[in-house]
């Protein structure tokens, strides 16, 4: 099954800009692509060999941010009873999918909800130092 290139294009946006996250790293348990922090997931970005659709499973525990990604074409409580604990799988093929910066967002949420408060704080401060003039 041939990879839509737009999605591809999303699909790697969003992986960079997890990877770019303070101590983030790049795993593939289970045959699949995930960023991790300090051991913990924080983005599962499935795979992305045509093998099966392209998308992407973040926490979201802020409602609005959880019920606009459930809102999504597609989009969906993630399996394996993660759903339960804010987590939605939401495809990047659809017509309507979500731009890649409205994901980054999320995955920067994602993040935020499973690192540390040290890590976090790198996070905050690396925004303060791009906004300083």
């Amino acid at each position: 099954m041939a990879v839509p290139r737009n999605a591809l294009r999303k699909w790697e946006k969003v992986r960079d800009w997890a990877l770019r996250l303070p101590g983030a790293a790049e795993e593939h348990p289970w045959g699949e692509t995930v960023a991790k922090v300090d051991r913990k997931v924080f983005v599962f970005l499935g795979v992305d060999d045509g093998s099966h659709p392209l998308g992407v499973t973040v926490k979201l525990t802020d409602e609005t941010a959880h019920a606009h990604a459930l809102a999504c074409p597609g989009a969906e409580p993630a399996g394996y009873g993660l759903g339960k604990a804010g987590w939605v799988h939401v495809p990047l093929e659809p017509a309507g999918a979500p731009a890649a910066e409205l994901l980054c967002d999320w995955v920067e949420e994602s993040y935020r909800t499973v690192a540390t408060k040290r890590r976090v704080a790198e996070l905050d401060a690396r925004a303060a130092e791009r906004a300083a003039p």
